[in-house]
């Protein structure tokens, strides 16, 4: 057994040491020594283990194979337990390893590295300079001004990785960017709304490729805003749909370019104002009546749809058709258990095809 897996199971559960004994009905101190690695829990505690944590036996005597590499980025909320990141990288960390292990089973595993494009400044000395930064982004991985629909896939085909947790329940956490073995690893919430994992997931893009090429006095948290923004929802595009200059805009404007673009209808009064179709004036104004309304926390109408991972179930069962894996490993490599696992992929039950 892997003591550290003990722990990382059970930080990745919020559990304390002593929550964990109550459960598996031994005292704190056994559980810290089975940390510790001092002493070993028999077979009948490796199962309560086990089963209090939501792993399978086998998870505790599997060695470790990656960790998050460089200084983990979180985009978080000042008031951010200290716990729930704890969990959050813990989960993190066991959904890396699962990739590695998938990517070790294909003779040339088809997720290409990851490259700034050649094309990208050395030095961006200006916010202004930042949207050229994304427009030159968006010419190099070809995908012209419109709306990008499936963000994940485009990530995915220029060698980002995206992980979804589900683990924050109360939107304490913005976001996550870390680096295993030279592969950009991009975390979101399971539970966000489309329109907020997307702006996630372009920021920390801009993280990726803005860091080190920023003059000293830009914030490099308010330049990935900016990027975002721009990657999502081109200068040309907005003023395309709200025209070059304007005293005043419509919510439901602002309403239709969300849910063209997936950008949340804050965001694009922001673009507005960036692009300099309204001045800041009128931005203020505006966001001072979004927020009496109580759009800062929900915003009206229908949510922008959430996106999603299908990458590393694909490559699941192309392993498992190719006869590089049998249906227990392809089983604990998706986080299931068998017997569901089966239904699955006889394509029973509601959710065969939706699962992550």
């Amino acid at each position: 057994m892997y003591p550290e897996r003990l722990k990382r199971a059970r930080e990745a559960a919020g559990l304390s040491l002593r929550a964990l004994a109550e459960q598996v009905g031994v005292s704190h101190a056994a559980i810290k020594k089975y940390e510790d690695g001092t002493n070993t829990p028999d077979s009948s505690q490796l199962i309560k283990l086990a089963k209090a944590l939501g792993v399978r036996g086998e998870y505790f005597f599997r060695p470790f194979t990656v960790q998050l590499e460089t200084e983990v980025e979180y985009r978080k909320r000042a008031n951010t337990p200290e716990k729930l990141l704890k969990r959050i990288h813990a989960d993190v960390e066991e959904q890396a390893e699962r990739w590695k292990e998938l990517a070790n089973l294909y003779p040339q595993f088809p997720v290409k590295p990851f490259a700034v494009p050649v094309d990208v400044p050395v030095m961006v000395q200006t916010l202004d300079e930042v949207e050229q930064v994304a427009a030159k982004v968006r010419e190099c991985w070809k995908l012209g001004e419109d709306p990008i629909n499936e963000l994940v896939d485009v990530l995915e085909e220029h060698g980002i990785l995206v992980i979804f947790t589900d683990l924050d329940a109360d939107s304490k956490f913005d976001g996550l960017t870390a680096t295993i073995e030279a592969q950009p690893v991009i975390v979101v919430a399971q539970h966000w709304a489309g329109d907020r994992q997307r702006f996630t997931l372009a920021h920390e893009l801009g993280h990726l490729m803005l860091h080190g090429r920023l003059a000293e006095d830009i914030e490099e948290e308010k330049a990935c805003n900016r990027f975002a923004g721009a990657f999502l929802l081109p200068a040309t595009a907005i003023q395309r749909q709200l025209g070059q200059q304007r005293r005043m805009i419509e919510w439901q404007e602002l309403y239709m370019l969300k849910h063209e673009f997936g950008l949340s209808m804050a965001a694009c009064l922001y673009r507005a104002a960036d692009t300099r179709i309204i001045s800041s004036e009128v931005m203020k104004s505006l966001y001072q009546q979004f927020a009496v309304r109580g759009w800062r926390k929900q915003e009206p109408k229908a949510p922008y749809p959430q996106e999603q991972t299908l990458l590393f179930k694909q490559l699941v069962y192309r392993a498992l058709a190719e006869g590089w894996i049998g249906e227990s490993k392809a089983a604990e490599l998706l986080g299931i258990p068998l017997s569901r696992f089966h239904s699955e992929r006889k394509l029973e039950g509601a959710d065969a095809a939706t699962h992550q």
